[in-house]
């Protein structure tokens, strides 16, 4: 791994304050985020962590995440791979496991979990690919892969690859958009509920049943009537 000039450091930084200038309306001065964005000090730290993992200071780049852990209370393995321009909004909670990738353009909200699915070696976190916005709280499991430009909604738990430029909701989640919106962020209170909507779906069928189920009784009083109403009309027997 090639060394980063002072200048392409430069450059990195740079981009990394106008992209949380960009992702947050709350960012007032360049000070203000240098020092006050705990999302921001996570990948910088990740940064150098993650270039000594590759370099094989394995060890060393497990102490420094820590740092990073106790200093900001973002969790990232310096085996992670994240892209440029990403972006870890307050970053309480998020926990980012050793083999997952983030492709650039990527904004993470607080409480999201990238976790593996199986305690064997090998790829077994998620994949982001460019422009995918997690949403608090959600989670993401396994080596699946988000595709570009895709949504997660808070709180959404995700365990299956998400197609690109969709939106996804739920537990499991579930698509409900098919394209993402044109922006950059999750609006949610747009976003369709898929278990209000089968709740919805379910009470039509009962309503449904119990007009059925009334025409039924309906029908059957009616046989019952005109039974009643012809047995009474016969001639009683005559006995000899």
């Amino acid at each position: 791994m090639k060394a980063v000039s002072p200048s392409r450091l430069l450059e990195r930084l740079r981009e990394d304050l106008e992209t949380a200038f960009r992702r947050d309306p709350a960012a007032r001065s360049t000070l203000e985020v240098l020092l006050c964005y705990p999302g921001l000090h996570a990948l910088w730290i990740h940064r150098v962590a993650h270039a000594l993992w590759v370099r094989g200071h394995r060890l060393l780049a497990r102490f420094l995440s820590h740092l990073n852990r106790w200093l900001t209370g973002v969790e990232i393995h310096p085996g992670a791979r994240i892209g440029r321009r990403c972006f870890i909004d307050h970053g309480m909670g998020v926990v980012i496991g050793e083999t997952a990738e983030i492709g650039d353009d990527c904004l993470l909200y607080q409480g999201v979990v990238l976790g593996g699915t199986s305690s064997k070696k090998g790829k077994r976190h998620p994949t982001l690919e460019e422009g995918v916005v997690v949403g608090a709280g959600a989670i993401v499991l396994g080596p699946i892969r988000l595709g570009r430009g895709s949504r997660v909604g808070a709180g959404s738990v995700v365990v299956r690859s998400v197609p690109p430029e969709s939106t996804v909701v739920g537990i499991p989640a579930r698509t409900v958009i098919q394209r993402g919106p044109e922006d950059d962020v999750l609006q949610h209170g747009k976003l369709p509920d898929p278990t209000a909507g089968i709740l919805q779906e379910l009470q039509l069928e009962v309503e449904d049943l119990r007009r059925r189920l009334q025409r039924l009784e309906e029908q059957k009083g009616e046989t019952e009537g005109t039974t009643q109403k012809n047995n009474s009309s016969m001639p009683l027997p005559v006995r000899g």
